[in-house]
């Protein structure tokens, strides 16, 4: 509760000294954003990173109906991001995404590297216990190259069963999820926006597994995000061939198969 009331008198004092609201007004051990802003640039379509490791992606659900993913691959696409299921917002019921199988087979099958994200609506950790366990029941036949994400996202209708979730409880259903995921062997990883990584999900407790970030910029200006990401979803209006109306494009910074946790490079430095 201190650290609460600590917390709202600095974001009042920053706001009276005309600093940005998004952002903390004070230092904390999350590792800051590493990269070169400058190197970012438009190739072919899609954002790449002159600067190091850079590969394009997608996102994908039942939204974007059937894809096309020889037709993706051929136009640049490098990995797919798809959505295995979801929680209902007003029930709570556990639903696999229509589009599941088809979209792993198709991706599979065009050669690209596959990671899946659950769409999350728990409220306890023991829910998000059971939305993991359901994803592994669903991905177990599947090649999985690329990360198994974390993905919950408040809905604020009236119905909705989560409009009053607060962060502490956001950030204890991640931890349940991802040590579930990672018990099986696969490694997880944390999906938020700016605005949540800073006022909701306490990222310190998360530092085991990597990021991904959302936030959608003007003519794909690199984010302002302070801390560091492994991949980053920079629009949500995107257009590639192969597959019809808006689809999310995404970059990707990091070699999963050798990524480590700011904790196991730290205790590395310390050896």
């Amino acid at each position: 509760m201190a650290r609460r009331w600590f917390a709202l008198v600095l974001a009042l004092l920053c706001l009276l000294a005309g600093c940005d609201a998004g952002e903390p007004a004070w230092s904390d051990p999350v590792p800051p954003n590493k990269y070169d802003s400058d190197a970012f640039a438009v190739v072919d379509g899609f954002l790449s990173y002159g600067a190091g490791l850079s590969l394009v992606g997608v996102d994908v659900s039942t939204y974007q109906g059937e894809v096309d993913w020889q037709q993706a691959a051929q136009a640049g696409v490098q990995f797919a991001m798809i959505r295995a299921g979801y929680r209902g917002y007003t029930e709570g019921a556990l639903f696999e995404d229509e589009q599941f199988r088809r979209n792993m087979e198709g991706a599979l099958a065009a050669g690209l590297e596959v990671g899946v994200y659950f769409f999350s609506q728990a409220v306890s950790e023991g829910e998000a216990v059971d939305e993991a366990r359901f994803t592994l029941e669903l991905i177990r036949d599947y090649d999985i190259t690329y990360p198994v994400v974390f993905d919950w996202e408040k809905q604020d209708k009236e119905n909705s069963r989560t409009k009053d979730t607060d962060g502490a409880t956001m950030t204890a259903c991640t931890i349940a999820f991802c040590e579930v995921i990672e018990e099986a062997g696969y490694l997880p990883m944390v999906y938020f926006s700016p605005s949540k990584g800073y006022n909701e999900l306490d990222l310190e407790q998360l530092l085991r597994w990597p990021f991904w970030l959302a936030h959608y910029t003007p003519d794909w200006q690199f984010t302002s995000f302070k801390y560091d990401f492994a991949m980053w979803q920079y629009e949500d209006d995107g257009q590639v061939p192969g597959i019809e109306g808006k689809v999310d494009l995404n970059i990707c910074l990091t070699d999963f198969s050798k990524w480590k946790s700011p904790l196991e490079t730290s205790e590395l430095e310390n050896e």
